[in-house]
């Protein structure tokens, strides 16, 4: 090491003590005390009373579907309903070209007037067979024969009318109308179409969705209260719950069960029905079917806020501890009520779990709990 070197050692070293002075902090300096903890918000868990539910997963179905047809042949000319609607019942839908049941009307008419006067014709050469018969100037056989035409020409009078009848119902057939009330769909044919040609051609398809039928299925376990209440020994009020977790404003009713189970599925099929006023509820949808069976008075209800759910969709929230600590507890939540979920399993009465701020939390943190400002007694009226 040559003498330079040694003239540097002390430089270095003075420099360096004067960093690693002033890395340490301050013992007076407040900046560099211990953060103190976070507030959140928390509800205590209070017990509540609260329906018991059956949410059973079903989907809706109209009360009636009408598939309209053409029930004769011919050119459609006009359709006179805007697809998607309202209709009513008898209202017309399509008009076919009626020209050629019109002449057959008015063939079928001519028809009956010529067997009209054929039979005018009969009954007087009857009556006066019968007179000459009494003056002895006719035979029994001539008496009998003209009684036998005046039956034949009645008879082809009433076959007459009755062709008449069938080409008026042709002629009526070709202003097609509707069979039921309820929705309309789209129009399955357009103006020019040819239509009844060999078959009943499908023209529409109605269906009456006020009411609205619910049909889904109950475990064989959990039906029987369910068949007492369907047969109406109690009348049982259920709720629609929507695919995105909102209550259908009016409660509907159950209906019926049916009589076998499923040897595949162990299930039993029911029926419900909802009133549909405003359309809203369309066939086909998958929904969820909230059945009401007695009440549970000890239920845990925490608010909806405090619930999360992980990566796999399971429930879950933050619980305070004594020590002031959180800590993510999992749950397993039944129904959603006014009042919160319903949480069956993973809280007890007493705990509080956190509501508002747990974005900024981590388990094993300790937090400053401050009660909810939107909490609220979670009792939930008795449902019948």
């Amino acid at each position: 090491m040559t003498r330079r070197d040694h003239r540097r050692l002390p430089l270095v070293a003075l420099l360096l003590g004067a960093t690693l002075t002033a890395c340490k902090p301050a013992a007076n300096d407040p900046a560099a005390a211990e953060m103190p903890p976070m507030d959140v918000s928390v509800a205590t868990v209070e017990p509540a009373t609260v329906p018991r539910t059956f949410d059973l997963p079903g989907r809706l179905a109209s009360t009636r579907v009408a598939e309209v047809r053409a029930q004769v042949s011919g050119i459609v000319r006009e359709r006179a309903f805007a697809e998607g609607s309202l209709v009513g019942k008898n209202d017309v839908l399509f008009r076919i070209d009626p020209a050629i049941y019109k002449a057959e009307v008015d063939a079928k008419a001519a028809a009956v007037a010529r067997a009209e006067a054929t039979r005018v014709q009969a009954l007087r050469q009857s009556e006066r067979t019968e007179t000459l018969l009494e003056r002895q100037a006719a035979s029994t056989a001539q008496h009998d024969i003209a009684t036998a035409t005046l039956r034949q020409a009645e008879a082809d009078v009433a076959s007459a009318k009755a062709q008449l009848d069938r080409a008026r119902i042709d002629l009526d057939y070709a202003t097609v109308r509707a069979p039921i009330a309820g929705r309309i769909g789209r129009a399955l044919v357009t103006e020019g179409a040819l239509v009844g040609q060999g078959d009943a051609t499908k023209l529409a398809v109605i269906q009456q969705i006020d009411p609205i039928f619910a049909d889904f299925n109950a475990s064989a376990s959990d039906s029987g209260a369910l068949v007492e209440r369907a047969a109406g020994k109690e009348e049982t009020e259920v709720r629609l719950v929507r695919p995105d977790g909102s209550l259908h404003a009016d409660a509907g009713r159950l209906l019926f069960t049916d009589v076998s189970v499923d040897p595949g599925t162990g299930q039993v099929s029911l029926r419900a029905t909802f009133p549909n006023p405003k359309g809203g509820l369309l066939p086909g949808t998958y929904v969820r079917v909230r059945v009401a069976h007695g009440v549970n008075a000890d239920a845990v209800v925490v608010p909806a806020q405090a619930i999360q759910r992980s990566s796999a969709g399971e429930a879950q929230a933050f619980v305070v501890g004594a020590d002031k600590a959180v800590a993510l507890r999992p749950l397993r939540t039944g129904a959603l009520m006014d009042a919160g979920w319903i949480v069956e399993d993973g809280l007890k009465p007493g705990e509080s779990v956190v509501v508002e701020g747990f974005q900024k939390i981590q388990p094993g943190m300790t937090v400053n709990p401050v009660s909810w400002k939107g909490a609220r007694t979670a009792t939930a009226s008795q449902q019948p």
